[in-house]
């Protein structure tokens, strides 16, 4: 057994999570009992291998690398536990391809990135941990609030229509999908607002270089920020419809992989 635990690589995981997305495919077809069990089966083989694979090899969030492994993983979490809580929504419909882009995405960024800098070598190596953790639960909210929203765009054409475009598997209701979305856009706003401070803390007292304000990651970043302020200035003030805001959602979610891809101003290596 110890022998095996090293061997865990991307493929173990990212197979199994293939698979189980194909079970819940075929499950929309041939609604099958077997099918189900295949699928869950499957997709807790890929989430014990992502974990191991984290665990043992623990790839810093700094980078692009492993913050996309990190949100993947917690991403197929909510997928495993929204299956086994409610198996007649289409929960690995919509998140499991956003765990397999996520974790193809981490292996075309490179696990050779190393962090540089004094926050992450020095005394002050804590508060660069907590930045990276503030960032990641914010990119853990948009990430499910973009789950949502495709949820609802599909809800939405399907109800119009009178047709229901994934078969026998029913999907929640708008309220519900909207509720998930606002609720998850609202959690990650101040984790982002405090992981942006922090990160301009850190920049201003040991890197204040005008390459690394100025770099994409960081005007990534208040891009973000600024699209998530116009998300709960349009729900809350303006109260636009839902499906507005579920496109701006998704919108804020290509900003926010841009983000997590691009190269951190503590990082060196492999962009």
């Amino acid at each position: 057994m110890p022998g095996f635990l090293p061997n865990v690589t991307h493929a173990c995981f990212e197979l199994s999570y293939l698979l189980a997305l194909a079970a819940e495919l075929a499950r929309l077809r041939w609604p099958r009992p077997w099918l189900r069990v295949a699928g869950l089966l499957f997709g807790a083989a890929g989430l014990f291998a992502h974990s191991l694979f984290l665990a043992l090899r623990q790839p810093t969030p700094a980078t692009a690398y492993g913050g996309l492994l990190v949100v993947a993983w917690v991403l197929a979490v909510f997928y495993l536990y929204g299956t086994l809580h409610d198996g007649k929504r289409a929960w690995a419909v919509f998140v499991l391809p956003l765990v397999l882009g996520l974790v193809g995405l981490a292996f075309l960024a490179g696990k050779d990135q190393v962090p540089l800098g004094v926050p992450w070598e020095s005394e002050h190596r804590v508060w660069g941990a907590l930045h990276g953790v503030f960032v990641l639960c914010a990119a853990v909210g948009v990430s499910v609030g973009a789950v949502a929203s495709v949820m609802y765009l599909i809800q939405a054409d399907r109800l119009r229509r009178k047709k229901n475009p994934l078969g026998g598997v029913k999907l929640l209701s708008l309220e519900r999908l909207e509720t998930i979305n606002r609720r998850a856009v609202t959690a990650a706003f101040p984790f982002l607002t405090a992981g942006l401070l922090l990160g301009a803390v850190l920049m201003r007292q040991y890197h204040d270089l005008v390459d690394n304000w100025l770099s994409p990651k960081v005007l990534g970043t208040v891009g973000l920020w600024a699209v998530f302020l116009l998300l709960l200035y349009l729900r809350y003030v303006v109260h636009v419809p839902g499906r507005r805001l579920a496109r701006l959602t998704l919108v804020a979610f290509a900003l926010m992989i841009a983000v997590l891809v691009a190269a951190h101003p503590f990082a060196g290596g492999t962009p």
